[in-house]
């Protein structure tokens, strides 16, 4: 903190530097990671239907498919953060990319139900690393571009959905699902094949002291984006003292685990990579937003996928259940544009995130959405026409769209940043449960004729979730973000 040199921080040199076209590459890059988790989530909603008919399976059967790969979800979520936070986000990344490529592509050979399970298990292992990606690409956009850029970044999830709707459309009906799955694990294998030039975060690299490492990064940023770096040295968070109202410093601090400023790295590392950051979500002053976070979390994961699979089985069942038995070549047709058509209401739910996050705030965006998801799915507890069933489940996407985005912006914003890493990877986890159990509603009560049992349980829980986002303790719109929990408590008794 001399006054003979200046000194400078990886996010004073981001800030500087701007948002240009090193940034668009590592979007495009961590886009594709998304792209290739959405697909592997949406093919889910045609495989299930599909193995079921092949194999003659039970419905209990069908709904485990989908169950499994949540079930590795929970595990990876957790499990890779700990991995890239301790060993580098490109090592994690590079670990969930090459499981999800392996495994998606050997499920397509699966010779029997217990393989296939077994594989699909282990693709949501790998699945499960995508915050991994997320936080890689956070780390290296400038403070002010944050939430319009995390924004950007979630559509590249709607670009999956719809290419996946789109390939089995194409796919499914003439060659079958073996090859669906097949196909769908490409994207994952460019995500190794472009691996060799992909950076680390030199935000990593500065809080694991190798500052040498950062600078040749943030020089590389420099070129590329025709910028120049501060004059300085480049030191870590930890080395210099932030001033209390720095923006830049803290706001770029989003899904770093280790920040405190009164520790090394190594103290950060064995205090907070562990089960203690754990326990620090349930203190006192966290426990109310840690509880809320994860009710919303298992209410998002539980709607969104639940919709997903809503959407193909709703229309399919009418006719099983109603007056005729049929399920002809025509009806699975329908089904494939049926969850395409839904699949485009992503894109009006992220134009309107990106409209209200910032004017009406986190919780009145969230909550808005919430409770207009519950009026639109309120008429399907009746059977309904097919055209009328399709647009108010794409009104119900689009609301879930816009909560799940809304959602994913607020939570490293409550949190301090020396547990904000370890608080959403938790609440993550909690959402992936949520969607472990919605098959078991969405293809189990629907496929045993009790559509309005199980239009009426994701009534209830939406609702829940939206007064779960009324009761949290303050909104975050124009807050800055804060390291320690003693800061945290400070602003928040203040708003």
């Amino acid at each position: 903190m001399g006054d003979e040199s200046p000194n400078y921080t990886v996010d004073d040199a981001l800030v500087a530097m701007g948002f240009g076209n090193f940034q668009i590459l590592v979007l495009a890059y961590a886009g594709m990671g998304w792209i290739s988790e959405a697909m592997e989530m949406m093919l889910l909603s045609f495989v299930g239907p599909a193995v079921q008919s092949a194999w003659g399976l039970s419905s209990h059967e069908e709904s485990l498919i989908t169950s499994v790969v949540f079930a590795g979800m929970l595990v990876g979520a957790y499990s890779w953060g700990i991995v890239s936070d301790n060993h580098g986000r490109r090592k994690g990344f590079l670990i969930t990319a090459v499981v999800t490529s392996a495994a998606g592509f050997l499920s397509a050979f699966a010779p029997n139900y217990i393989s296939l399970i077994i594989l699909r298990c282990l693709v949501g292992l790998g699945l499960g690393g995508g915050p991994v990606l997320s936080s890689w690409f956070l780390e290296f956009i400038p403070a002010p571009n944050r939430g319009t850029w995390m924004v950007i970044f979630s559509g590249f999830w709607t670009v999956g959905t719809i290419l996946e709707a789109s390939l089995a459309w194409c796919v499914m009906p003439t060659l079958g699902w073996r090859w669906l799955l097949a196909l769908s694990a490409l994207p994952s294998l460019l995500l190794l094949i472009f691996y060799r030039v992909t950076p680390e975060s030199p935000r990593y690299l500065c809080l694991k002291g190798r500052t040498t490492e950062a600078l040749s990064v943030l020089e590389k940023i420099a070129r590329m984006n025709r910028a120049e770096l501060p004059p300085g040295i480049l030191v870590s968070d930890h080395q210099v003292g932030v001033p209390e109202n720095s923006n830049p410093s803290e706001d770029m601090k989003l899904l770093s685990p280790e920040a405190d400023s009164g520790s090394s790295h190594k103290d950060i590392d064995s205090n907070m990579g562990g089960i203690s950051s754990l326990f620090m979500l349930l203190s006192p002053k966290l426990l109310r937003s840690t509880l809320l976070l994860w009710m919303v979390f298992f209410g998002n994961a539980f709607s969104y996928y639940g919709l997903v699979l809503l959407t193909s089985e709703l229309n399919n069942e009418q006719n099983k259940c109603g007056v005729a038995e049929l399920q002809s070549e025509k009806t699975q047709d329908i089904n494939y544009k049926d969850v395409f058509i839904t699949s485009f209401a992503e894109f009006p739910g992220l134009l309107l995130s990106a409209a209200t996050v910032d004017i009406l705030g986190r919780k009145l965006s969230m909550s808005a959405m919430f409770f207009l998801c519950c009026i639109f799915l309120l008429p399907l507890v009746f059977h309904q026409p097919q055209g009328l069933t399709t647009a108010l489940l794409f009104g119900a996407r689009i609301c879930i769209t816009v909560t799940f985005t809304v959602v994913y912006i607020y939570a490293p914003e409550i949190y301090p940043t020396s547990v904000r890493t370890t608080g959403v990877g938790v609440a993550s986890s909690v959402g992936r449960i949520g969607g472990m159990l919605c098959p078991l509603v969405a293809v189990g009560l629907v496929h045993g004729c009790h559509q309005a049992a199980a239009v009426i349980l994701f009534e209830i829980v939406i609702f829940i979730s939206g007064i779960c986002v009324i009761l949290f303790p303050f909104e975050t719109k124009g807050r800055e973000l804060k390291d320690t929990l003693s800061s945290s408590e400070q602003v928040n008794s203040i708003l």
